[in-house]
């Protein structure tokens, strides 16, 4: 079985920024791990949100934050 990564999804997670509260407008790519723990252990938002918030911390835990960086300077926003 092979596994081809949506694209379109990819870029959009690279660009997601945090809607509200102390990190507002920060990539989710930056938010702090200990931030998305806490959201893991207490529920995540509903929604888009969380299932970003989700995948960010998936790619956190695996090391793969030069992955969705490397997107932003290959694809820029301005360019979707």
């Amino acid at each position: 079985m092979e596994l081809f990564p949506d694209r379109k999804k990819l870029i959009e997670l690279a660009y997601y920024k945090m809607p509200y509260g102390k990190y507002k407008g920060r990539y989710l790519l930056d938010l702090p791990e200990a931030y998305l723990i806490w959201f893991q252990r207490n529920g995540f938002p509903e929604g888009k949100l969380g299932e970003q918030m989700r995948a960010i911390l998936e790619v956190k835990m695996n090391g793969l934050e030069g992955l969705i960086r490397k997107i932003r300077e290959e694809f820029p926003k301005d360019i979707q």
